[in-house]
């Protein structure tokens, strides 16, 4: 028993660096708004230390509702498109020779070598009035500041985080099996449709949950391309923190989108099992 604890101590020893990582930069400021959640707005901002469950049903306005309704419309507006365009240069780049794999998904994830907020004002360049857009069109169509611009945004975005697990789920499969549904009289479609598509449902899975969650919580994008237009709920917590200085109902706004990436995390984890 000794020498097994003797054993454990160099694990044990390597993890304490990430766990303290963990618990002073994840759990401690979790705690602090979850405990922010009770309590009151200050006159001029901050908390005042009195007990309230004000802030909760606050949750129940209109207002509120319809940003989270937009966002979650918007995210899964993104997600959608990104698996229609994600699965096809998926499949594309797990067919190509060992050679040009490589190129192709250097090129995959290029755009992340670049600032975020840099790649967004760079579609500015493209969709703004007199912008790269309209003169290739010969028009003067204002593509700024609409909710579809959000949505190209963050298609954009977050698009590789689409393709790279479902790259990793389609090179994973046997060719073998798609070579018996050929042999057997299926056609082309008929092999994507039962054999190749079920056996790569858990990264159409993973691949939906790294887009759409970003998606869903992302101030940065509505606010460059969408001017403000479009608030989603990353841009109502940020206003509320910064702006209106109602940490209380900001902690309670935080709460409930981390409840909702929970439930997702959830029914992800459920549909890929039964996958």
């Amino acid at each position: 028993m000794n020498g097994r604890r003797r054993a454990l101590l160099p694990a044990f020893a390597f993890l304490t660096p990430g766990l303290l990582y963990l618990l002073v930069l994840l759990l401690v400021p979790l705690a602090l708004v979850l405990g922010y959640t009770v309590f009151r707005r200050g006159r001029f901002g901050g908390v005042v230390y009195e007990f309230t469950t004000e802030n909760f049903t606050r949750l129940a306005d209109s207002l509120y509702l319809t940003v989270v309704l937009d966002s979650l419309k918007i995210a899964a507006i993104t997600t959608v498109l990104a698996l229609l365009i994600g699965y096809p240069t998926a499949y594309l780049i797990a067919s190509l020779p060992k050679k040009w794999k490589t190129i192709a998904l250097v090129a995959i994830v290029l755009p992340f070598w670049t600032n975020f907020i840099i790649r967004a004002y760079a579609w500015i360049m493209l969709l703004s009035g007199p912008g790269i857009v309209n003169s290739l069109l010969g028009t003067e169509l204002e593509l700024l500041y609409k909710q579809g611009t959000v949505v190209v945004g963050l298609l954009y975005s977050y698009l590789p985080l689409m393709v790279l697990p479902l790259y990793a789920a389609i090179e994973r499969l046997d060719p073998q099996l798609r070579e018996a549904s050929a042999n057997l009289g299926a056609s082309a479609f008929t092999t994507f449709r039962k054999v190749t598509l079920p056996l790569t449902v858990p990264g159409v899975l993973t691949g939906s949950l790294f887009v759409f969650v970003p998606s869903f919580g992302n101030f940065v994008i509505p606010e460059i391309l969408g001017g403000g237009k479009s608030v989603m709920v990353g841009n109502l917590i940020r206003n509320e923190f910064l702006v209106a200085r109602d940490w209380p109902f900001g902690a309670v706004l935080t709460l409930a989108l981390i409840a909702v990436l929970v439930v997702l995390l959830m029914i992800q984890s459920w549909a890929a099992r039964r996958a």
